[in-house]
């Protein structure tokens, strides 16, 4: 008997789940394997929304952006119904049982593996594959999904170059990266940005400034600031670090749920952070200054050559481990070759962009400012 193998990708589309799913099911034929997807993520899964991805849905996917099946945030144990908040992990172990499954495969970055490595832990044959444009998943050299970010973004500041130099003004850049800043780091370098701020570097705007005025005495009347979004001042920072202290001591109940909100309410006032960044900009060096969010840009589209070949990779090498009942882990890529990492290691962190890492070094040295003491 075939093994019949589920598989969804959840949380923010990405270049390559496509090309991913396709590397899986064509080589799950050498292991009499058939697979089943689900809809929408979890979603999905929890309401029991399949197609069959036999080899006529797989083929022609491999350049697709996106992904065929729909994706979603949903997480199990927390799924809105009717406006309000369920844990619907029982009826997802139902209907994995239901579809007489052998393993569930979950595409996705630091969210998906969490939510995966949960229905691991109630039973279920769980592996998963890392993808994020953030580059942020630990335990694997790099996720699918980066590559094409960073070249979107790496042209984009290329474009942004020739308007900025005509009309001798700032053009602050939004790159995406919540918590990590490989892809506003990785973009600002090949894109020469003049200036990069990232989450692992909080930043003095004055410092910025003076970078920038610097510039603009040696007779570069413009200037590119790459920006990723959850850069902050160093001021914010500190309250930032603050109030997740304040969470993680908070305990349980009220006080935790309070503290929580607190951090919240300080995160939704943080938004368009960048705006004032290039107003401060704009009043400090006395240059005009212009913002540019790349937004959804950087997750659409055609998959680069280099996300088409890791995602084969990783979707390659899965049949092999759930042959071997390799369960509870990510396929990852080290090196040359792919390995396994428990769930349990990669659930709750972040891979940050090292201080002392080769490219912040690099940055530095051809006169990148980072926004920090270091910088001048």
């Amino acid at each position: 008997m075939s093994k019949k193998i589920g598989i969804l990708t959840a949380g923010g589309d990405t270049p390559g789940l496509n090309a991913a799913m396709r590397g899986l099911g064509k080589s799950a034929r050498d292991f009499n394997m058939e697979l089943i997807g689900f809809y929408q993520g979890f979603r999905g899964l929890m309401e029991n929304k399949t197609l069959k991805l036999d080899q006529k849905t797989l083929s022609g996917i491999l350049t697709l952006g996106g992904t065929i099946l729909g994706t979603s945030r949903d997480k199990p144990q927390k799924m809105l119904i009717d406006g309000k908040e369920q844990d619907m992990t029982e009826i997802m172990v139902e209907h994995y049982h239901k579809n007489k499954l052998d393993a569930l495969v979950c595409l996705g970055g630091g969210g998906t593996q969490k939510n995966a490595y949960h229905l691991y832990q109630q039973g279920l044959n769980i592996i998963t594959l890392p993808k994020t444009i953030d580059n942020d998943i630990v335990g694997t050299d790099i996720s699918f999904g980066y590559d094409t970010a960073l070249g979107i973004a790496t042209e984009a500041i290329d474009r942004l170059h020739s308007t900025a130099h005509s009309h001798h003004r700032i053009i602050v850049v939004e790159i995406m990266g919540h918590r990590a800043g490989w892809l506003a780091l990785g973009a600002g370098v090949a894109g020469g940005a003049d200036v990069i701020l990232i989450p692992e570097i909080p930043y003095d705007v004055r410092l910025v400034a003076s970078a920038i005025k610097k510039r603009s005495k040696e007779g570069k009347h413009f200037s590119i600031v790459a920006v990723a979004e959850g850069a902050l001042s160093k001021e914010d920072h500190l309250v930032y670090d603050g109030l997740e202290k304040l969470v993680e001591d908070a305990g349980k109940g009220e006080p935790k749920r309070q503290a929580k909100q607190a951090l919240l309410n300080f995160e939704l006032g943080l938004r368009g952070h960048t705006l004032r960044l290039a107003t401060q900009l704009e009043e400090l060096t006395g240059l005009e200054s212009r913002l540019t969010i790349l937004g959804h840009l950087q997750r659409g589209g055609t998959p680069s050559a280099q996300d088409r070949i890791l995602a084969t990779r990783l979707g390659t090498a899965c049949p092999h481990y759930i042959e071997e009942k390799q369960f509870g882990n990510m396929v990852a890529i080290r090196g040359e070759d792919t390995c396994l990492v428990p769930l349990k290691d990669v659930v709750g962190i972040k891979k940050a962009v090292p201080l002392d890492h080769p490219l912040v070094q690099s940055a530095r040295r051809v006169g990148t400012c980072l926004g920090d003491d270091d910088t001048i």
